[in-house]
């Protein structure tokens, strides 16, 4: 399955890459929103709270009344996570309060996945230099992805794991990296990092991983009408 990618920084649609330079911004919400109505899940990242600079909330339900989104960006607290559900995402994504002290915190997921469901929980497992990275990829920790998914998938529906190496470069996510992760649980798989032609979301789906795109279709590199006809 391709999820399309939305991330807001400073009341803009942009795409950075590998978390650091602006290379793409777009403030026409409403062309992107009817682009994207057919998917089964789209992806929408508050990509200020998820940096500590400030958030996109007020934007937020713009896209959540009117497409399936999981929403993730600095969710640190239940009661953030209640007011964004309750703006319409279908789920939210946790990160780095996930991470605490350079440790995984498994105290958090269970809190989390006890007042929400697991099944409304995906959990981000970002990845730079094969350690997680949190607080907007600025903070790399000594924790393994691998790890990380094997110590809470209880706790969640999904992981979304993001190879930051890749991320914004178009140049493909590595394989083997990814089929690797697959073997280490059974939740649902999302990848993103560099994903750029439809071969290679087909592939994944043969894996059994599904593929959120962001760069590819904003550049124009992926064309929607042929990744919406698989």
């Amino acid at each position: 399955m391709l999820i399309p990618s939305i991330d807001l920084m400073g009341g803009k649609i942009v795409q950075l890459v590998q978390g650091e330079k602006k290379a793409l911004e777009f403030d026409d919400f409403e062309e992107w929103i009817v682009r994207f109505a057919n998917y089964p899940l789209v992806q929408l990242i508050d990509l200020d709270a998820a940096i500590g600079s400030g958030d996109n909330r007020a934007l937020l339900e713009r896209f959540t009344s009117r497409l399936p989104c999981q929403v993730g960006g600095g969710i640190r607290s239940l009661d953030d996570a209640t007011k964004i559900l309750s703006r319409g995402a279908r789920r939210i994504i946790l990160g780095s309060v996930l991470v605490h002290k350079n440790k995984i915190n498994v105290e958090a997921a269970e809190q989390f996945a006890r007042q929400f469901g697991s099944a409304r929980l995906t959990f981000a497992v970002d990845s730079k230099g094969g350690k997680v990275a949190i607080k907007g990829w600025r903070e790399v920790t000594s924790i393994s992805p691998a790890e990380m998914m094997q110590a809470l998938e209880s706790y969640c529906g999904a992981f979304l794991y993001t190879h930051v190496d890749t991320e914004g470069l178009m140049k493909g996510i590595p394989p083997e990296v990814v089929r690797a992760l697959r073997a280490v649980t059974p939740r649902q798989l999302i990848v993103a990092g560099g994903i750029t032609s439809q071969e290679e979301v087909n592939q994944l789906d043969e894996l059994g991983i599904d593929a959120v795109v962001g760069m590819a279709i904003y550049s124009g590199r992926m064309s929607l009408e042929s990744s919406r006809a698989r």
